[in-house]
């Protein structure tokens, strides 16, 4: 991505952060049995409306995500992929679900270098047929609606087909990224959908339908997920990859009958007195946002100011070396040798701690050896008690739980339409090298492979083994410091979920400790330059939302970044 591209990106999104800002957002503290956190109003009244009707958390999730992908499909859309952690309240199990997307065959190493050897441009493959992936994200949902729903699957779509006939209003963020997108205006579908018939772009407030997208999720209701892989629908996806106008791809339709959604053994650890639960690789969030609270246990977080320069400095400390670990060996654990149980050992983390200088910057940290603790210092006990991507969280009337987040991975994905929706633009999050210093990269491209992503749901438990809190974030490879932070802010200060998302964002992904722009965190710049750290303030415009039980009363946060809302009844 070009330096200029960068530029007018954090100065358009400062822009629509500061006007979404002043916008009012619902915050709840009651008596609430069933609740929904999620990014748009209309996706969240769509839940809500299958809860009452005594849908389950699962079945919500059908409705909140086909309604996404019509109302909000710069982030998410029934072609992308999700990452969802259930939870069954009658037999207290966690249960993850993995629904990324996968690579097509024709996929090599080389996928995303140019003639010269040399990789490409972000900006030059996000758009067009090379860069989608098998979708995922429906077949996923299938799978635990199978195992966890109550209402037929084919009553969860009524609100999305109802949207995409009579048409919705276009609403502000909408708007601006049909606007701001670089690729949009050179593809021309969706120049014609995001025009009137005057050729001029909708303006926010005006009515936008979309009956291709209406039929497609008739389909999906009548004959179910498999519509995707196979049929017409499926042969739309293959066309519309072949025939992009910018880098056509190869998928076909042997790759799209290939997929399968996976169930995952989810990764659990203890922190302080709870128990965090969160999604195992390909994705490198759960793994993340466990080991940077791995590295924070022995530092008494309580007695530290939210926003001031010892918090900020440690915790850009231990993102620093869980970083180095994801970029290092997070990948696709079906291909590759992941070794997540490694990096997360209580004596892996504890001698990793010791790298950690309270009083300077370590400057960029490398990769540690997690394959064998036997060199490894012991672990002292630290807890007694063991018990552009969309997010939503859902707690159903029985008590049973879902925290999903769900992509399409750049601003409207690859821009490439078929039926009604935006394909995602997946495989540009594998890497552009397959080699680095003569050595395989974890995640280079390959046939049939899930590329890693950062998403990062997360399930907290308090020290009885009760649900305590779901959380998860958008927001790219920023997403696990996202909701770190709002996990510290739950469990360390006490805070209600709303009131830990409207903290001001930073980390450090080992390199520049990022402060969010606009905020009072830039005037730590100098104590923190005075450690050594190299600062720099950016954008960080998170989509965080989750819900809260804490003394039997539920309480929801939506971003205010975004155009989420909190729904209770």
């Amino acid at each position: 991505m070009t330096k200029l591209f960068r530029f007018l990106t954090i100065v358009a999104v400062a822009a629509l952060a500061v006007s979404c800002g002043d916008r009012e957002t619902r915050r709840t503290d009651g008596d609430s049995q069933i609740m929904v956190a999620a990014a748009n109003p209309h996706a969240a009244e769509a839940g809500m409306a299958v809860l009452r009707a005594g849908g389950s958390a699962i079945d919500a999730a059908v409705a909140i995500q086909t309604v996404l992908g019509l109302v909000e499909p710069q982030s998410s859309g029934p072609a992308g992929g999700a990452f969802l952690l259930y939870y069954d309240a009658a037999s207290r199990r966690v249960e993850a679900y993995d629904g990324r997307e996968m690579a097509p065959r024709a996929t090599r190493p080389d996928h995303f270098l140019g003639p010269d050897g040399t990789p490409r441009a972000f900006a030059d493959v996000v758009a067009g047929g090379q860069s989608v992936g098998v979708p995922g994200v429906m077949a996923m949902l299938e799978m635990a609606h199978t195992r966890h729903g109550t209402l037929p699957w084919s009553d969860l779509f009524e609100h999305a087909i109802a949207l995409a006939k009579e048409g919705f209003a276009v609403s502000p963020r909408f708007r601006f990224f049909m606007d701001f997108a670089p690729w949009t205006q050179a593809m021309p579908g969706p120049q014609a959908y995001f025009s009137d018939e005057n050729g001029n772009l909708l303006d926010a407030g005006e009515r936008l339908r979309n009956p291709a997208y209406a039929d497609s999720m008739r389909r999906l209701a009548r004959e179910g997920a498999g519509v995707m892989y196979e049929g017409a629908l499926a042969e739309a996806i293959v066309e519309a990859v072949a025939n992009a106008p910018v880098n056509p791809g190869a998928m076909t339709l042997e790759d799209l009958a290939a997929y399968r959604p996976l169930e995952r053994s989810p990764l659990c650890r203890p922190y302080r007195d709870y128990f965090v639960c969160g999604m195992p690789p390909p994705t490198s969030g759960g793994v993340v946002v466990l080991q940077i609270l791995g590295l924070l246990e022995g530092f008494d977080l309580s007695v530290m100011e939210p926003g001031g320069a010892a918090f900020v400095h440690l915790l850009s400390q231990a993102s620093r070396l869980a970083y180095a670990d994801r970029d290092m060996y997070l990948a696709d654990p079906d291909y590759v040798a992941v070794p997540a149980e490694g990096l997360l050992s209580p004596n892996y983390l504890y001698g990793r701690t010791q790298l950690i200088d309270v009083n300077r910057d370590m400057g960029r940290a490398e990769a540690g050896d997690p394959w064998s603790d036997e060199a490894l210092p012991r672990a002292p006990d630290l807890t007694e008690d063991v018990p552009g991507t969309s997010h939503f969280a859902v707690v159903d009337a029985a008590g049973n739980a879902v925290t999903m987040t769900t992509t399409v991975e750049s601003v409207f994905g690859s821009n490439v339409m078929a039926g009604g929706m935006f394909l995602n633009n997946q495989l540009t999050d594998f890497s552009f090298e397959p080699q680095r210093g003569g050595h395989p990269v974890a995640n280079a491209p390959a046939p049939g492979k899930r590329p890693r992503s950062s998403m990062a749901p997360i399930m907290v438990f308090d020290a009885e083994g009760e649900l305590f809190a779901l959380v998860g974030s958008a927001g790219g490879s920023r997403i696990p410091l996202y909701v770190v932070q709002a996990v510290i802010a739950l469990v360390d200060w006490d805070m209600t979920m709303q009131e830990a998302l409207d903290l001001p964002h930073f980390g450090n992904r080992n390199g520049a400790t990022e402060l969010e722009t606009g905020t009072e965190l830039e005037a730590l710049v100098p104590a923190l330059e005075a450690l050594g750290h190299p600062v720099r303030t950016t954008v960080m415009n998170s989509g965080t939302h989750g819900i809260r039980i804490h003394e039997g009363r539920m309480d929801g946060g939506a971003d205010l970044r975004r155009e989420g809302v909190v729904l209770p009844e």
